[in-house]
């Protein structure tokens, strides 16, 4: 995410379906981390977006020295150095009163905890797929990285923020969904 950026407007997008089509024909459930698998799953259910890319957020020290590490951090008064990886969502989201609702709810995610959670674009995203979003997990001051280094204390603090952050887009989904199924 080192081309992280404000939200952009969205712009017109005549070939939104048949990316969709293509981006969902090529969805391998399998590569996705676990604790996310089923927010994949429920983002793909909706006609207005498609998922791009994603991560759990991943916290990377001690024994734990595997990048894709899943292990929880534990209550600890540790002084040791976390890597932390980026917890995030990238979708592409329709220009349509669906969609744009999805935005304005994603928009919102950020009030879980302001210095920690972000709303806006990837630059390499947006080249290759215009009105593509991404809301993320990262300590602001590191928000243009997909890595940084913290301290035990605020890796436990960034573990906790981002089991909020999964939990409210779960709960935006479910929304969505049932709003989808009425129609």
């Amino acid at each position: 995410m080192e081309t992280f950026t404000g939200p952009r407007d969205f712009v017109e997008n005549h070939q939104y379906q048949q990316q969709r089509e293509e981006a969902l024909s090529g969805l391998d459930l399998t590569i996705i981390d676990a604790p996310i698998v089923d927010i994949v799953r429920h983002f793909a259910r909706l006609p207005h977006c498609f998922t791009l890319q994603s991560c759990w957020g991943h916290f990377v020290h001690g024994s734990q020295t595997q990048p894709q590490n899943l292990e929880r951090l534990h209550a600890s008064e540790s002084s040791e150095t976390v890597e932390y990886r980026l917890a995030y969502i990238a979708l592409c989201i329709e220009d349509s009163p669906s969609g744009r609702m999805l935005h304005d709810d994603l928009k919102a995610l950020p009030a879980i905890d302001p210095e920690y959670v972000q709303f806006g674009c990837a630059d390499w995203f947006w080249q290759r797929q215009v009105n593509s979003y991404v809301v993320q997990v990262e300590p602001a001051r590191h928000m243009m990285k997909d890595t940084c280094s913290v301290n035990y204390q605020e890796a436990l603090h960034i573990q906790e923020v981002r089991d909020r952050f999964f939990a409210a887009i779960e709960n935006l989904l479910q929304q969505h969904l049932k709003r989808t199924e009425r129609r």
